[in-house]
């Protein structure tokens, strides 16, 4: 019941900027400093000490005050423009619409070489016959050739798209495969498999002689060198011999100097070499 008489309920106020924000800060004072602060002078102190911004040292744990005077809420930062068209409702309500100009008559330029080219089908070849005639028949260029498109515009087909192609999407799927990568492999391999497919071609059609395939054909011929004996033993005879006739001795050593080439060691007794 209590409710009923009371009047009507007042709706809140909305809070302005001022009450919303901050007060504006206000250059540093003396006053405001306190002993044992950053910005404490000792001496002689005026208040444009702590106004300077190059010798204001900042406060901790506090931001930075400003070392200038500013306006207050009821300032208006900018500059205003007083309208004086209508606005928006005048734009709309009366359209100005733009009356055609007739093109304005100009003067186009002289036709030089038609000019020279009559000058030489008359016979004038000095430039003051040039000029002379330049002065009696004056030709102007025609307004087709003097337009950007003489006769007609281009033809263009009806699909036509103009301006600069868009660049194709960057393949990131690719990239992440390392696609790129194995098909520059496989490219490779590929090369390389038909360098190896014409080698052995070559090879088979063509077989080359080398060094030890002419040795087996033509051997060398070998200087056959007679031991050394000393000379008081040169004249003696062997007290033994190891073969059974003579005719075994020469065929064993024809085998052996046929074998020196192919046989190690510097008397060509050792191993068989793979040539």
């Amino acid at each position: 019941m209590a409710a009923a008489t009371s009047g009507p309920k007042e709706l809140p106020r909305r809070r302005s900027a001022s009450q919303i924000c901050p007060p504006p800060r206000r250059p540093r004072t003396l006053a405001e400093v306190q002993p044992g602060s950053e910005n404490e002078r000792l001496g002689v102190a005026r208040d444009s000490m702590v106004q300077n911004p190059l010798i204001a040292k900042a406060e901790l744990g506090k931001p930075r005050r400003s070392c200038y005077t500013l306006p207050g809420y009821d300032f208006a930062y900018g500059l205003y423009l007083h309208g004086a068209d209508g606005g928006v409702p005048e734009a709309i309500g009366h359209w100005h619409s733009m009356k055609p100009r007739p093109p304005s008559p100009r003067e186009m330029p002289r036709n030089y070489v038609a000019m020279n080219r009559g000058a030489l089908k008359a016979g004038y070849v000095t430039a003051r016959e040039f000029n002379l005639y330049r002065q009696l028949k004056d030709i102007r260029c025609n307004e087709d050739d003097e337009s950007r498109f003489k006769r007609a515009a281009p033809k263009v087909p009806p699909d036509m798209t103009y301006g600069i192609l868009a660049r194709p999407s960057t393949p990131f799927f690719d990239l992440l495969q390392h696609r790129y990568k194995e098909v520059w492999m496989e490219q490779q391999r590929a090369v390389t498999m038909a360098r190896r497919v014409e080698k052995k071609k070559l090879q088979k059609g063509k077989v080359y002689e080398t060094r030890t395939t002419l040795l087996r054909k033509q051997p060398p011929p070998v200087k056959l060198d007679s031991l050394w004996h000393m000379p008081h033993f040169q004249k003696v005879g062997p007290h033994l011999s190891t073969f059974p006739d003579r005719e075994a001795h020469k065929k064993a050593f024809s085998v052996y100097h046929s074998e020196i080439p192919v046989r190690c060691g510097p008397l060509a007794q050792g191993i068989y070499t793979a040539a």
